[in-house]
């Protein structure tokens, strides 16, 4: 058992990389696989010597394959959708199966700055030196240029405009030049970018449109068929349960289809079959909502319930993920408990659980 909370795809799943990498066929430059493996190991499969591909995106293949597609040009990745629907999750995969190493990563926020984007300084070195390429700090994106691999931007859109545009030389010219030191840093072949970015969050700032232009656009959509979104939810919660040594109770599958029933019926705002209108919460209640729900229940089911996952244990975490605004998502919740919930047979007990904590 490694002592890390949470290891990088290429560490966790080394061995189907491994299988995959021997597969011969056409490898575009500085890639660890064909485009076809790549594939294979986001979607699932077998490899060529047999070992079983674990399926790493339940979803549309058609995306990852114009994702893997655009990738093999000198052209970025922009994979967008609203949060939940597995961007960054996919965003590792890929880097992990193409350049053997996924944690050449910024994550952007309202205070990145340039500084974290091309390069830094060492100032004890450029105080005691000048300016030297000893005293350069290269970051993820320089090292990524320098070694040929993938660089991942994460929420590209949390950070500004005027840093995003830094951005413009280095996917144009494939290079980034270091003034202070008179100096170019080239990209290598396989260098390559993938950004995520979401249209729900508050304070987004636009692409400017210079910027767009550098980008191929995958849209990776809420799943729209609820058995997919369970075997979603199943899946990584599975996956999570056993990083954090937490058994996995027999009926997490009858309780992750409640969960997600009652997360796409509240935000689609209406009943599965349409008849009753819903009011919406101010959250996007999405997949990985729904995760984070389970695992949330599974650990206070282990610890405070003898192991057993039930409503009682599932509540308090379903109402974290409903409630962001307190008085406004507890009345859209309070309504969908008294004109469906109620009345629908199998969901008694999460109708008391839920009523009683709001």
């Amino acid at each position: 058992m490694s002592e890390k909370l949470r290891l990088p795809a290429e560490e966790r799943y080394g061995a189907e990389l491994a299988a995959l990498g021997k597969e011969g066929g056409g490898k575009p430059p500085g890639w660890a696989m064909t485009p076809r493996a790549v594939v294979t190991y986001l979607m699932g499969g077998k490899a060529a010597d047999g070992t079983a591909i674990s399926p790493k995106y339940v979803g549309d293949r058609r995306l990852i394959e114009t994702a893997v597609s655009t990738l093999a040009t000198d052209r970025a990745l922009l994979l967008l959708g609203v949060p939940g629907t597995a961007k960054s999750w996919v965003s590792e995969h890929l880097s992990a199966a193409i350049s053997g190493d996924s944690t050449l990563v910024v994550q952007c926020t309202a205070g990145t700055d340039e500084n974290q984007i091309r390069y830094g300084w060492n100032y004890a070195q450029l105080l005691a030196n000048g300016p030297s390429r000893e005293a350069l700090v290269a970051t993820p994106l320089m090292r990524a240029m320098e070694t040929g691999r993938l660089c991942r931007l994460e929420e590209l859109t949390r950070m500004g405009s005027d840093v995003q545009d830094t951005l413009i030389t280095v996917l144009s010219e494939m290079m980034m030049p270091i003034p202070e030191l008179n100096q170019l840093v080239f990209a290598a072949r396989g260098f390559n970018i993938i950004a995520t970015a979401n249209n729900r969050d508050k304070g987004v700032n636009e692409l400017s449109s210079a910027l767009k232009r550098r980008f191929n656009v995958v849209v990776l959509p809420l799943p729209s068929d609820p058995r997919e979104e369970v075997a979603i939810v199943v899946k990584r919660v599975g996956e999570m349960a056993q990083n954090l040594d937490l058994p996995l109770p027999r009926n997490v599958a009858e309780e992750v289809a409640r969960v997600v029933a009652i997360f796409r019926e509240l935000r689609a705002g209406s009943t599965e079959d349409g008849k009753v209108a819903l009011k919406t919460p101010s959250g996007g209640l999405s997949t990985a909502e729904a995760i984070a729900v389970m695992v949330g229940g599974i650990s206070h089911a282990t610890f405070f319930n003898k192991g057993d996952l039930t409503p009682d244990s599932l509540a308090s975490n379903m109402i974290g993920a409903v409630v962001k605004d307190p008085v406004q998502d507890k009345i859209v919740l309070g309504e969908y408990l008294e004109t469906v919930l109620k009345k629908r047979a199998g969901y008694e007990r999460y109708y008391k659980s839920l009523i009683d904590q709001i």
